[in-house]
């Protein structure tokens, strides 16, 4: 089922969302690389549900256990195992969804390819499954970060038809995002949102939002030409988060509105490295990264459960309604920040351990430091 991702450093995810747990296998870390249960819990803190009002109450804390791969608090470039375990399962609010197929969601998909579904939350289709990238993209940020300086950030940018004004985003921090209950590091703009999301959950409904992803100092020169483009493997880590609807890098689609004298980005050498003024192509040309600032946008669509009820179809081919039951986030966007940086994390690692393909004699000096 496709649950791999990456060719070098690549995770493989397991799970379900009411099964007795989830988690995931890390495997092409190098060693020696100072790794913790804190870690790991500091990235799934953030995106666990029943933070606050404004998403699902479903009550998990989420706590990991690493069953392999670290010894003395440093990898020992085996397998990566983590481990959360289920607690707060109500699989009898799904017991309806046996016979009809949700409005918006991969039941129906899934029946027709397989012939079988988990329809307790549904099981693999289920934004839970993304707890395994969390804790797996936790050790590729810091191995970025001590490898290279690299910093990776997301916010939400918009929610419903609320946007976030202008950014700096040469000054922008974890703790300006994470200090906004809606994830947005502009306070007025944060206000907005979550009197947008609380009118949803009060109309049994719920609404759509934009995520933005900025990588600060990102190695140079990650991505190969034609299929294994930078920007392409970003795009399908995207694109593979559950409810992710809409992908774009640098300008993105207001590209298709400009002329190549105002799109371009003017190159200069500032005596130590070449750069460019402005940073439309998004830090990658070519699908190679240029050394700029990487900037994407991610459109997730309104979470596909909501208490209305609305018309369907049964497994029996027979017409019907479905007011779907259980705990869910009424904005999908606001705990998917986390998860943007984890899979941008896995695909810059990744991408690497490619390019540096001597990288384990350089990462041990580096650790070493």
């Amino acid at each position: 089922m496709s649950s791999t991702f990456g060719k070098i450093f690549s995770v493989t995810t397991w799970g379900e969302s009411h099964g007795a747990g989830v988690g995931s296998v890390l495997d092409g870390c190098p060693a020696g690389l100072a790794i913790s249960e804190n870690d790991i819990q500091i990235e799934l803190d953030r995106r666990r549900p029943g933070q606050n009002k404004l998403t699902t109450p479903r009550d998990e804390k989420d706590q990991v256990k690493i069953l392999s791969g670290v010894f003395e608090g440093k990898t020992t470039g085996t397998p990566i195992s983590f481990a959360v375990f289920n607690e707060d399962q109500r699989s009898h609010d799904y017991s309806e969804i046996q016979k009809w197929y949700r409005p918006g969601h991969a039941d129906l998909c899934y029946d027709e390819k397989y012939g079988f579904r988990d329809y307790r939350g549904g099981g693999r289709s289920s934004a839970r499954e993304t707890i395994g990238r969390v804790a797996a993209g936790a050790v590729a940020k810091k191995l970025l970060r001590q490898v290279a300086g690299t910093e990776i950030l997301a916010w939400v940018n918009s929610i419903g038809k609320v946007d976030c004004g202008p950014l700096n985003l040469n000054d922008l921090t974890l703790e300006q995002i994470e200090a906004s209950p809606v994830r947005c590091p502009d306070p007025e703009a944060s206000a907005k949102m979550e009197a947008e999301v609380l009118e949803a959950r009060r109309n049994a409904d719920s609404v759509g939002g934009t995520v933005c992803l900025l990588v600060k100092n990102p190695p140079k020169s990650l991505g190969e030409p034609v299929f294994d483009r930078m920007d392409a493997l970003l795009a399908q880590a995207m694109l593979s988060i559950p409810a992710s609807k809409g992908f774009e890098i640098g300008s993105g689609f207001a590209a298709a509105r400009m002329h190549g004298s105002e799109h371009n980005d003017e190159i200069f050498f500032d005596g130590n490295v070449y750069r460019t003024r402005t940073n439309n192509a998004g830090g990658s040309l070519g699908g190679i990264s240029n050394g700029e600032p990487i900037y994407c946008k991610i459109a997730f669509k309104p979470t596909a459960t909501i208490a209305q009820r609305q018309n369907t179809a049964g497994r029996g081919g027979e017409n019907g309604t479905l007011a779907a039951r259980g705990r869910h986030d009424p904005c999908v966007a606001v705990r998917a920040p986390v998860i943007v940086e984890s899979m941008a994390a896995l695909v810059l690692a990744d991408l690497l351990l490619q390019q540096k393909r001597n990288f384990l004699n350089s990462a041990d000096q580096a650790f070493a430091d």
